[in-house]
């Protein structure tokens, strides 16, 4: 199959864009428009799955409506092929060289990354990431997402807000159109989401692919010390919830990393299944 990164263009846009990626608020980050060739992620769509196979996994509490699809096996053979290119030399070496963050490695179980999908009324609350690998001892330190979505308006929302760390001010937001990259520096201070429901019109979705890149070890001051390993969630000014809210008080989070990653890994059919005989 084809190879869809060309080191001398990536190259280039690192160049371009690096200066840029550093300065940008409220944490580094940069939106590149027309990332790559339309061909492929033409050839993602037509394999995307429809919001109601069962393959999704949901996530529907008061911070997460939505659908995630990762794992060997769970997508088709071209859209795999893609997502390998995401974790090959040629990508790691313009992310560095944008990022400035040497030494990245990705993850190839594609954990919390891999197809994205917000349906009506979906939504992903404002929220600082989990910063450790599931299954290794390394620091998550870059997020990459390329969205997917042809002819998506700004009345649809959807929008990935950048919110400063005190949360008194959302500095920029990210409309979701097609062949848009966004990556940004994760720390435990960078808060972002989709905190607006999705108002796209029935039989469409907010489609993108994500990706997370790790480092063995990360500076001291990008972590929060009362801050735990999982996903911190936190309101905007004007909304009804508690100031902070982590998921150790969303129903339905499997707090223990290696059980969170069999359930992300296993087709809820069979995931319930077995739960249903160990609760016997």
């Amino acid at each position: 199959m084809k190879l869809y990164f060309n080191n001398e263009q990536l190259d280039a846009l690192a160049k371009k864009h690096a200066g840029e990626y550093k300065k940008n608020e409220p944490f580094p980050h940069v939106v590149i428009d027309n990332f790559m060739d339309p061909e492929a992620l033409d050839k993602v769509l037509e394999e995307f799955p429809n919001p109601g196979t069962k393959i999704w996994h949901d996530y529907s509490s008061h911070y997460e409506k939505k659908q995630e699809l990762n794992g060997e096996g769970k997508v088709a053979e071209f859209t795999q092929h893609l997502l390998y290119q995401f974790n090959s030399a040629p990508f790691l070496v313009f992310l560095e060289k944008l990022t400035g963050i040497d030494n990245l490695i990705p993850d190839p179980y594609f954990f919390g990354g891999g197809l994205h999908q917000l349906n009506g009324k979906g939504k992903l609350g404002v929220h600082a990431d989990y910063s450790k690998h599931v299954r290794w001892p390394l620091d998550r330190r870059v997020n990459a997402i390329l969205y997917l979505n042809k002819d998506w308006k700004e009345e649809y929302n959807g929008h990935l807000e950048l919110w400063d760390t005190e949360m008194t001010e959302c500095k920029k937001k990210v409309l979701p159109v097609f062949n848009r990259l966004l990556v940004f520096n994760v720390t435990d201070f960078n808060m972002h989401g989709v905190p607006e429901e999705v108002k796209c019109p029935e039989g469409m979705s907010r489609k993108s692919l994500a990706f997370f890149y790790f480092t063995n070890g990360r500076p001291a001051e990008e972590v929060d010390q009362n801050k735990k390993l999982h996903v911190k969630f936190t309101d905007r000014p004007g909304d009804d919830k508690p100031a902070t809210v982590d998921t150790d008080n969303i129903i339905g989070y499997e707090k223990n990393p290696i059980k969170r990653f069999i359930k992300q890994v296993t087709p809820p059919i069979i995931y319930d299944s077995l739960k249903s005989l160990a609760s016997k």
